[in-house]
């Protein structure tokens, strides 16, 4: 059996969308048709009685559009005080398009002391679960607000694997400016050929990870969603990588066609995801 035809039974689905695939590029302004696309996908998926989470990056690049900030700037101070204003104008935003369709988002902000620490990761879940269980659609952040090195996850790639891991989901799509998985990066090399299927994660497959993202706005190369892929997939959970350019991928992916790189769930009883999270950034 195909392994993507079995996509279409899948009932929990956390969905990662980048800030490249959410803000024009010259300006760092919300592209809010591609945003309404998004919301109206996850919507309907949530009509087909499944579960849906979406991490959703962007706050940090809507804030220095607001404060009038170059996109390019990194002190620590100033992107802590854009993602106050961004995370705010973010959610407003995704608050109006979602009720246009009868659907009630929620804002999860989250660090890695979130996972780390026994209590807050038991709430954390627990809040996920009571959310889901009233229908609402929770929209998760990394809270850079708070965040710093010592406790930040680094890139959403990776804090939507442990989201998926923390609340068992079946599926975890990376919306991306990416279509999937290459043997190099197609940007650079015309020869690059694209790898539609993984079925376990070796140290080749790893090895194919880049750092660069080809986006200003983004933090997460193809490195991060291989580090990604590895926490879902130890997780037991299937892992897609397409690309955003049109958010009515979704439901083409959720109709089991073969868009993107799909990566196989192989539960790892032994994968330590408290230690990876703790260790990450080190």
């Amino acid at each position: 059996m195909n392994p993507r035809e079995r996509i279409p039974e899948k009932k929990r689905i956390v969905v990662k969308v980048g800030s490249s695939s959410l803000t024009h590029a010259q300006t760092g302004g919300l592209d809010y048709t591609k945003l309404e696309v998004l919301v109206r996908e996850l919507c309907d998926i949530n009509n087909q009685d499944k579960d849906v989470i979406l991490v959703s990056s962007g706050a940090i690049s809507v804030g220095k559009r607001v404060l009038h900030i170059d996109q390019s700037e990194k002190a620590i101070s100033v992107k802590q005080a854009c993602a106050a204003v961004g995370q705010a104008r973010l959610m407003m935003t995704y608050q109006k398009l979602f009720s246009e369709y009868n659907h009630t988002a929620a804002q999860i902000l989250m660090t890695k002391n979130t996972i780390i620490d026994d209590l807050n990761r038991f709430n954390a879940r627990n809040t996920f679960e009571e959310l889901l269980k009233l229908g609402a659609i929770p929209i998760v952040n990394e809270n850079d607000t708070i965040a710093t090195y010592e406790i930040e996850f680094g890139d959403n790639d990776s804090l939507s694997a442990i989201v998926a891991s923390l609340v068992g989901a079946d599926l975890l799509i990376l919306l991306s400016d990416i279509d999937g998985l290459y043997t190099d990066d197609p940007r650079k090399v015309k020869d690059a050929e694209f790898i539609p299927y993984v079925e376990r994660l070796d140290e080749k497959i790893m090895d194919m990870g880049k750092a660069s993202t080809g986006s200003a706005v983004g933090t997460g190369g193809m490195n991060t969603k291989l580090q990604a892929a590895k926490i879902a997939t130890c997780s037991g959970v299937d892992m897609i990588i397409a690309n955003a350019s049109d958010m009515h991928i979704l439901h083409r992916i959720m109709d089991g066609r073969e868009i993107g790189t799909m990566f196989a769930a192989h539960e790892d009883e032994g994968f330590d995801l408290l230690s990876f999270v703790e260790n990450m950034n080190q």
